[in-house]
């Protein structure tokens, strides 16, 4: 909205200074700014305001050092991340960008999934909280949406440069940046995404299902389907399961949401894209600005939710965080990274799949369950070896930076 006002007033006033708005990096260093005033300003407000209505966090008994102290800790505190990152947003972004609107779209979608979660387990007393299926009936209507949206939609587009420009009368002539040389570019429908340690790091979805013949525009979609869905959901309930000691998933997504900001510029910026020989995203650049308030919003939650912690954001934050992570990747085209840059969640995911597969295996082959594990998730196991969970979390936030510095060097190894 400020964008707007600010815009109006450079074009009819000449205000100096109004034209800071027009550029990505100023709103989304104030995005970041506004983020953390909210949710380091309101978040003590929200706690008292959980405690004065007893929205305590049930524990149940583990066997795990310090959970007991935990007992009735304010939970549902993912409400002020949600104010963290959508308020910003709205402030400082282009809300006419698609890109902007499905972010918008998806991060009061899972919110809202998470918190009817949430409020079924605080007041109606019901620890299951919602129904599994129904949660996955959320996670697959909103990846369905996103790549519905991505397919179809005409102002998603990617860029590509074209050779023979007789044959192709869209295409534009185009100046390189800082040289006399020229180019022809033009703006397509495209399914293609880029994919780490691979030639020109491209892939092309209509590709998958090619050796066997099937190559239609309608496989090529269900094929892009799949994935999206599959990725959506993956992530969201790794972020939910990540979200399982104080600061582990928060600090966590702030360092994911700090790498996707930067992917996102590189492929919405014509002289990054050119330079790192990457898929340039026309308007997604635009994404930055939900970045830097995502990011803010957890690292301003960190405040309240690292050990030992005031407040538990519960499964409004967490699904809400795995959606974002999830649906900015795929708009991107960056979501075949996810395995490098969420390697966090993913390890937590892999470590319950593991556990709970295995256990079911050896009871039925010897009629005794047996474990890989102590514990999982993955950071239980280590609460049960000994460890403080607060040595736990740093080396898992230490991993997760690891993870974005090798995400980001992607770019540039074929």
């Amino acid at each position: 909205m400020l964008y707007y006002f600010f815009n109006w007033i450079e074009q009819y006033m000449h205000v100096p200074g109004s034209g800071l708005f027009q550029y990505i990096s100023f709103r989304t260093a104030m995005a970041v700014i506004v983020s953390l005033i909210i949710t380091t300003g309101y978040g003590s407000r929200l706690i008292r305001v959980l405690r004065a209505r007893q929205v305590g966090e049930t524990i149940r008994d583990l066997g795990l050092e310090g959970e007991k102290q935990k007992q009735g800790t304010p939970t549902m505190g993912g409400l002020i991340i949600l104010a963290g990152i959508l308020i910003p947003t709205l402030l400082f972004a282009k809300l006419e960008n698609i890109y902007v609107i499905l972010m918008l779209i998806t991060t009061v979608w899972m919110g809202t999934i998470g918190f009817v979660d949430d409020y079924i387990k605080v007041f109606r007393k019901n620890k299951e909280g919602l129904a599994g299926r129904f949660k996955v009936v959320g996670q697959v209507g909103l990846g369905t949406l996103i790549a519905c949206t991505m397919y179809f939609h005409p102002d998603i587009v990617v860029r590509e440069q074209v050779t023979n420009p007789k044959l192709m009368p869209e295409a534009e002539l185009r100046l390189r940046e800082g040289s006399d040389e020229t180019y022809y570019t033009r703006d397509v429908k495209s399914t293609k995404t880029n994919i780490p340690f691979y030639k020109n790091n491209e892939f092309d979805y209509a590709k998958v299902l090619s050796l066997f013949g099937l190559n239609s525009a309608t496989v090529t979609f269900l094929v892009f389907l799949v994935f999206v869905v599959f990725i959506v959901t993956a992530v969201s309930n790794g972020a939910n399961i990540t979200d399982g000691i104080d600061g582990l998933a928060t600090g966590t997504s702030a360092t994911i949401g700090g790498t996707l900001a930067i992917l996102a510029y590189v492929s919405g910026n014509v002289i990054f894209s050119d330079y790192l020989n990457i898929m340039y995203i026309p308007n997604s650049g635009e994404l930055v600005i939900f970045a830097g308030a995502f990011v803010g919003a957890c690292t301003g939650f960190l405040w309240y939710n690292s050990y030992p912690a005031q407040v538990f954001m519960g499964d409004t934050g967490s699904l809400a965080i795995g959606g974002i992570i999830a649906a900015f990747a795929v708009l991107i085209r960056k979501e075949l990274l996810i395995p490098i840059l969420c390697g966090v969640f993913l390890i937590e995911n892999l470590s319950v799949i593991l556990q709970v597969s295995y256990f079911k295996y050896t009871k039925r082959k010897y009629g005794e369950g047996r474990r890989i594990f102590l514990m999982s998730p993955l950071h239980h196991h280590y609460q049960k070896k000994g460890y403080h969970e607060a040595k736990i979390v740093t080396r898992f936030w230490i991993l997760g930076i690891i993870l974005a510095i090798l995400t980001i060097v992607t770019l540039k190894v074929r």
